[in-house]
């Protein structure tokens, strides 16, 4: 069929929303009626044909009482669907009565299998009928479809004389149909098209990001698609219309099984439907409704090519709870072994999933074919670098980094989407990297590669032009240094974050006020003795204040003992909190002490040499967590932490150190940094001419005011 008359149909369906629905419905709530009548007509004539046999079918399975009758029926029409009602549309058309039409109707969509039943209770549809009756437009709506101006059968319309009147619509034909009309209520409707809908330009360079660096690689075979947030399936359609492309290029013969999963009703409905409308019924077996995150459709499943935009910035704080809460969820795709962790976490923010959408897939790689798994998915900026070293949405960059799986980042033009004008960001991975790949990942900012759209569709107002899908393309397969390609180490985006400590410092003050409040601590505490050893104490050693709280600790350790009272880590807590003050001129306080020999000191590692009595000991200071800081250490940092530290730390901090059990691994990218471009700075002559001219006006109005002042 011509592209014309594809139009012009999807043009007559289109039309009928104005001509009936106008008065009825608000514009954005045509496609409740239209989207499922479409899909009713187009199964109501694939059916016409084997009607009679499927009636008769039923009345001999029902007479010999067999319950499981699916099979059979679905083998009497032909179909992978059927219709056991006794009415097709045609004689639902002659019905003037709209409650005997709403009757009959009614009993029409009871007759339809039990995939067609799951798709009209996801659209919604039976509830449209009572609004349509009302209004009187039931029957209206019904002729429409079944106008002989156009045909919606796989079989043509033929003249008297026996030529063809209107041409058959095969099944290829009316799924594209179909997706046209999607296309244009999602774009009509664009405040809630993003959710839904990836614009097509965006698939289009998706699929070919997926495909092009494996075209020659693609063998005669069976190869399995799959979207965990498949919305209408149009990133699936497309993908699998690339991948037919490429192979036929190849002179392969491919079969494609497409699987997904959809969290929406509606959404689900369509992508089914367009499956039915396709001919590819037993195909829409392998969709799954609810949350990819929560409830996995397919968790034993492995496939050759994913593709997905995943919602973005959205709470899945819902699934985070039927899981069992972020403390006992168990999922072994977000909670896996890694890096001498048996629980290394992948588990992102509740406020944000998007990332766990991408571990959903990569938990889905097959890792014993020749091609491996490849991967696309879009992101928003978060993605990049949102979550600290050893937090979830790190965990995850780095589990796929160290793992060499991704392959490149692409930046692209900003307001390309129909719901958000924020940077937005192709991810491509693959578990099969090519030899030049391995160990580096390429970075591409495509922002200022598009097309201005003649008006704009929500917040999109670009869009990719062929010519800029293989501009991009041409450079990921390139693989080199541009200006808009880097290429870099997987090192290059590591880091340590270490924690610097600083020593806890305290002197003690027993002055009368100070030993006052200390008693009515001690009081409270019921703890009359530590009150009378400090008294006792004070008046040896005097009011203070004492810089050295480890002398002060150790005379009091020792008069207790002389005095049978036992110093607990409570009576100390309260001689620190009561009596001490923070002074950065007193002494560090010990933690612990070795004796020499025992470890070797290492002022980095907080172990620092002290001499006591004219011996050496290594001893731990107390760290004042007031103090503590951190620092992010590059991996590719040449002399690694030590070299830093010594660098950036010690000769501003002398006293720092770093607490080696607190360093953490974190990953993040920042394309701003990498494609920064400096603007061009003036020329001084540029600015003096500036002034000069500035100041000529500045006279030229002064000389203005004061002749008018004159005057």
């Amino acid at each position: 069929m011509a592209n014309g008359d594809l139009n012009w149909i999807a043009n007559f369906i289109w039309g009928i929303a104005d001509d009936i629905l106008r008065d009825v419905y608000v514009r954005g709530k045509y496609r409740d009626v239209i989207l499922p009548m479409t899909v009713i007509r187009r199964l109501d004539a694939v059916l016409e044909p084997t009607k009679q046999a499927v009636i008769k079918m039923k009345e001999s399975l029902d007479k010999r009482k067999i319950a499981n009758q699916d099979v059979a029926l679905r083998s009497a029409a032909g179909q992978a669907f059927y219709n056991t009602s006794p009415f097709t549309l045609h004689d639902l058309k002659a019905r003037a009565k709209q409650q005997q039409l709403k009757f009959d109707f009614e009993t029409y969509l009871d007759g339809f299998s039990p995939n067609v039943q799951e798709i009209l209770e996801k659209f919604k549809f039976r509830n449209q009928i009572v609004t349509m009756v009302e209004a009187d437009i039931l029957g209206y709506m019904i002729e429409k479809f079944l106008e002989n101006s156009i045909n919606l059968s796989p079989n043509p319309v033929f003249n008297q004389d026996g030529s063809v009147r209107l041409p058959a619509l095969d099944n290829h034909t009316m799924g594209t149909i179909f997706e046209e009309l999607i296309r244009r209520f999602n774009e009509e409707n664009n405040e809630e098209a993003g959710e839904h809908f990836t614009p097509r330009d965006v698939v289009k360079l998706m699929a070919k990001l997926t495909f092009l660096p494996v075209a020659d690689k693609i063998e005669s075979g069976t190869y399995l698609v799959y979207d965990g947030a498949c919305g209408t399936g149009g990133m699936l359609s497309v993908a699998e219309e690339s991948l037919v492309e490429l192979a036929k290029k190849q002179k392969k013969e491919v079969s494609i099984h497409l699987f997904g999963q959809e969290i929406n009703p509606e959404t689900y409905a369509i992508t089914k439907a367009d499956l039915l409308i396709k001919g590819e019924g037993d195909e829409a077996e392998n969709f799954k409704m609810g949350s990819t995150l929560s409830q996995d459709g397919f968790p034993t499943r492995e496939f050759d090519f994913m593709l997905s935009n995943p919602p973005y910035g959205k709470s899945w704080k819902t699934d985070l709870d039927r899981m069992g809460g972020k403390a006992d969820i168990k999922d072994p795709r977000f909670i896996v072994e890694y890096a001498g962790d048996p629980e290394f976490s992948l588990i992102t923010r509740s406020s944000d999933g998007q990332l766990m959408f991408l571990v959903n897939k990569l938990c889905k790689m097959k890792h014993d074919t020749k091609l491996g798994s490849r991967i696309a998915e879009v992101h928003n900026g978060s993605s990049l670098f949102t979550g600290d070293a050893g937090q979830g949405e790190s965990n995850i960059r780095r589990w796929i980094i160290e793992h060499d799986w991704l392959e490149a980042i692409i930046a692209l033009p900003l307001n390309i989407f129909y719901n958000t004008g924020i940077a937005t960001y192709v991810w491509v991975l693959t578990n099969r990297k090519s030899p030049e790949r391995k160990g580096k990942v390429q970075l591409i900012d495509a922002a200022a590669w598009f097309k201005p759209l003649r008006r704009n569709l929500g917040k999109k107002n670009c869009e990719l032009s062929e010519e800029d899908i293989k501009t991009i393309c041409d450079l990921f397969l390139a693989f080199k240094e541009t200006p808009e390609s880097k290429i870099f180490q997987n090192e290059a985006f590591g880091y340590r974050k270490v924690v610097v400590e600083r020593p806890l410092r305290l002197s003690i003050d027993l002055s009368p006020a100070k030993l006052h409040r200390f008693a009515q601590a001690c009081k409270e505490a019921d703890d009359e003795s530590l009150v009378k050893l400090v008294q006792r104490f004070s008046k040896k050693i005097g009011t203070g204040p004492h810089t050295d709280f480890n002398v002060f600790m150790e005379a009091v350790n020792n008069d207790a003992s002389e005095h049978n009272v036992k110093m607990t880590t409570k009576r100390q807590k309260l001689l620190e909190v009561e009596l001490a003050e923070k002074d950065e001129k007193a002494k560090p306080v010990i933690k612990k002490i070795h004796k020499h020999g025992q470890i070797e000191p290492n002022p980095i590692e907080g172990l620092f040499v002290v001499k006591d009595g004219g011996k050496e000991k290594v001893v731990e200071y107390e760290p004042d967590v007031d103090l503590r800081d951190t620092e992010q250490i590059p991996l590719l940092e040449k002399g690694g932490i030590d070299t830093f530290f010594r660098r950036e730390v010690l000769p501003y901090i002398s006293d720092a150190w770093i607490d080696a059990t607190s360093t953490k691994v974190g990953y993040e990218f920042s394309f701003t940094r990498y494609f920064f471009k400096p603007q061009q700075l003036r020329t001084l002559e540029e600015i003096r001419a500036d002034i000069l001219t500035v100041g000529k006006e500045a006279d030229g109005l002064l000389d203005e005011l004061f002749k008018r002042s004159v005057k």
